[in-house]
């Protein structure tokens, strides 16, 4: 991702335009309160004048009940306007923060495939969750400093300055001094922070590939491997963390060494004023409480710049995601997706990630109302012919048409309703059975619900659920079998009923006795629909009406399955591969230890198992 650098004027109207403005009126709400409590601080040093005056000094009796009533008064108003303002700016905070983590959502479910491929889910999840509250957080602290502390500083710079402008002068000499030093801490501040949003993107990433592969960490006894990664990222975090903390508590230490110049020289030069009798001791305590309630609200404000630098770090994040462009636009005059079953092609159709071609001038079709097959190595394109026709992502060049009308023509919702995809990994939500059949849909009958139970053999499993159709299936369906899932699935598919059904490697993770209830589920699901596989066990689309054969994102043949064995080429060999000798080989890329055997190359045997397994797994 590029590290956009956005300026803090930029955020801060990127934030009021987009998220703060609507929330005017609270807003105004709590800047008033703000005031209130702010000014009870100026109206707290105001009081020690009288206080020392007239009723410590001069004795008065009459003096101390109206000053302590006074007192109660300005401690009942600040404790009032004190809720209030906290409370509205939390409303106003966690109303911003959910907007923008709505917007956020919204704004990367928009992306393409491609943009999902180089942002990995945890990445994505630590701009949606943890900087959005960071920002939620830090804005809120933000708007109290920048508001009642600021407003308080105010007040009681001008009690200060009534007394004695001197005084005051004398009291923020140490001011020019700490400009250029604060301006430096606040730079190191966004970098680290910048640096630290980052690392958190990787340590939540680390943490959802470790518990979506926690199978093959304990197969592969990878526990102690892993833990190391996740402790190394974690140092380095830390590290990074502590570095922030220095810089922006760096600010706040230089105001109390400038607080304490400024109080020296006031002591000093004040000190002899009221030893000759040119100040009272009432004036210098107002002064002196007035200067000494300022020191807490500049500490906040000194600290607030740095905290300003944290929450611009993850805005700057957040912004980038928000600009990112949307590579699938909508069509500004999207016309009517075809009806009945309709007729697929592509026609010299190019794709690219970055430099890795996938497709290359590609055309291939598939007819409606038949079965179409793609066959290849891992790696040929198949799957990616998938994601062009439901428009995942877009390619450079060529046209993709369903049934003559082209998809980029088609409003996106509208296209992809055109297609039920089943695929090998069977992906189910965490929620009820139902729930994963109906996918929210409120239209769909008690009779229509059974029919496909039955039909992809979902009720064949459904009596032994404690709970029926209201059964959680746990994470990513965990609680169910591979077979059952599958099941599920295609019950999903045969209920959305539409006229394209694409088939990924369905049956291929499951064992012999769950493929055939599945497969017998999937005969269903295709009857009377333009229905395209892909598939490396070839046993499983002998009977397709067509099977295209792909190789480095180009056709290489097509046409029957006997047809292809006569000619020989890619698909012969690979159905010799799979069924001479009782051998299976799911890959095509096998196919080169037996092309070598074919050329007279050594094929011993330690040779052509080294063969054989660097073309399945290398």
């Amino acid at each position: 991702m590029n590290n956009q650098t956005y300026t803090s004027g930029q955020l801060l109207r990127w934030l009021w335009r987009d998220y703060l403005k609507k929330h005017l009126w609270l807003m105004g709400a709590a800047v008033f309160f703000m005031i209130i409590e702010g000014s009870t601080l100026g109206a707290l040093a105001r009081l020690m004048e009288p206080m020392f005056d007239q009723v410590f000094v001069a004795g008065k009796q009459d003096a101390l009940k109206w000053v302590g009533l006074i007192l109660l008064g300005i401690f009942v108003l600040r404790a009032i306007a004190g809720v209030a303002q906290k409370v509205l700016l939390t409303r106003i905070a966690q109303r911003t923060a959910a907007d923008m983590r709505i917007e956020l959502l919204g704004q990367m479910m928009r992306q393409d495939g491609a943009f999902h491929q180089s942002h990995p889910p945890g990445f994505l999840i630590q701009r949606v969750q943890s900087d959005v509250n960071a920002v939620g957080d830090v804005w809120r602290a933000i708007i109290t400093g920048a508001g009642r502390d600021f407003i308080g500083l105010i007040v009681l710079l001008g009690v200060a300055i009534s007394i004695d402008p001197i005084w005051a002068l004398l009291a923020c000499v140490g001011i020019p001094v700490m400009v250029l030093p604060a301006a430096i801490a606040q730079r190191f501040v966004r970098e680290r922070s910048r640096e630290a949003r980052d690392l958190g993107a990787n340590l939540a990433t680390r943490l959802d590939e470790v518990f979506h592969g926690i199978v093959q960490i304990k197969l592969n006894a990878l526990e102690s491997y892993q833990a190391r990664q996740y402790n190394d990222l974690t140092r380095t975090f830390i590290r990074t963390e502590v570095r922030a903390a220095f810089g922006n508590s760096a600010i706040p230490g230089m105001i109390d060494i400038m607080s304490g110049v400024g109080f020296m020289a006031v002591i000093l030069y004040g000190g002899s004023e009221i030893i000759s009798g040119n100040k009272t001791i009432g004036q210098f305590m107002t002064f002196f409480t007035a200067m000494g309630f300022a020191f807490s609200p500049l500490r906040r404000l000194g600290g607030v710049s740095g905290l300003w630098q944290v929450a611009a770090a993850a805005l700057e994040r957040i912004k980038e995601l928000m600009d990112a462009p949307i590579r699938l636009k909508e069509p500004a005059n999207p016309v009517p997706v075809p009806t009945g079953q309709p007729d697929v092609e592509l026609r010299n159709v190019d794709l690219a990630y970055g430099e890795v071609k996938v497709l290359d001038d590609i055309s291939l079709s598939a007819a409606a109302g038949e079965t179409t097959a793609l066959v290849g190595a891992s790696g040929a394109g198949k799957s990616t012919i998938f994601n062009v026709l439901t428009r995942l992502i877009d390619p450079q060049a060529g046209s993709v048409t369903i049934g003559g009308v082209a998809t980029s023509d088609m409003a996106i919702s509208e296209l992809r309703g055109l297609f039920s995809v089943v695929t090998q990994e069977a992906l189910l939500f965490d929620e009820t059975l139902r729930e994963n059949i109906v996918l929210g849909r409120t239209d769909v009958s008690d009779d229509a619900l059974q029919a496909v139970l039955k039909a992809a053999h979902v009720a064949d499993f459904l009596p032994n659920l404690e709970n029926g159709l209201d059964t959680r299936v746990g994470p990513r369906g965990s609680a169910l079998s591979g077979g059952q899932r599958q099941r599920v699935v295609i019950a999903r598919a045969l209920l959305r009923d539409t006229p394209i059904l694409l088939l990924d490697e369905a049956t291929s993770a499951l064992d012999a006795q769950s493929e055939q209830v599945v497969q017998d589920a999937l005969d269903q699901l295709s009857a009377g629909r333009t229905t395209i596989v892909i598939a490396h066990r070839l046993a499983t689309i002998r009977s397709a009406d067509k099977i295209i054969v792909m190789d480095r994102g180009q056709v290489r043949d097509q046409g029957t399955h006997e047809e292809l064995l006569q000619r020989g080429g890619i698909y012969a060999d690979l159905y010799r591969l799979q069924f001479q000798d009782g051998k299976t080989v799911s890959d095509a890329r096998g196919l080169r230890a037996l092309r070598a055997k074919e050329r007279g190359e050594d094929v011993s045997e330690p040779n052509i198992l080294q063969r054989l397994g660097q073309a399945l797994f290398g």
